[in-house]
């Protein structure tokens, strides 16, 4: 299921930030002292953040945010475009629940913004993220280097919804 953040999510955002699993190709884990002290009662309550849930507890999010123009990665010259991203606590990889977590999120965005294009962004070396992408059916862009690692960029279509 997904759903908007709430205060009882906090503890598995944080864990999912603390992970050292989850951070590897994110730059490492973030302290959980940090954490603890920083991260908002209700974290990530805005638009476009989903919590995808099952059996009643939080498993992992998707986001879909503004891609900088400035950054390396664009779709369109000097225009930011929407960008997926997710995160899954380690014991749920595996299972399908990010491609059916990410797939709702593709149509929900289709559905609201038709015509509009998704990007996404993984480095290179993340096979589990490559294969997600893959099955989404997001086509390569280009590759690059940022943050010490190559990156692949890759684009979707919901004319390419049907995987």
């Amino acid at each position: 299921m997904l759903r908007p953040s709430e205060a009882r999510d906090r503890a598995a955002v944080i864990e999912l930030f603390a992970s050292p699993e989850v951070g590897t190709y994110l730059g490492g884990p973030r302290s959980r002292d940090e954490l603890e002290r920083t991260a908002p009662e209700v974290p990530g309550r805005r638009f476009g953040f989903f919590v995808v849930e099952l059996d009643a507890a939080m498993i992992g999010m998707i986001t879909l945010d503004r891609r900088d123009a400035a950054r390396p990665g664009r779709l369109r010259p000097g225009a930011e475009t929407t960008e997926i991203g997710y995160l899954f606590l380690p014991r749920t990889w595996g299972f399908g629940y990010a491609a059916e977590a990410c797939a709702a999120v593709l149509g929900w965005f289709a559905a609201a913004s038709p015509g509009e294009p998704v990007a996404l962004c993984t480095q290179t070396a993340n096979e589990r993220s490559m294969r997600l992408a893959a099955k989404l059916g997001f086509t390569e862009v280009a590759k690059f280097e940022e943050f010490g690692a190559e990156q692949w960029f890759g684009v979707w279509h919901s004319t390419a919804e049907s995987g």
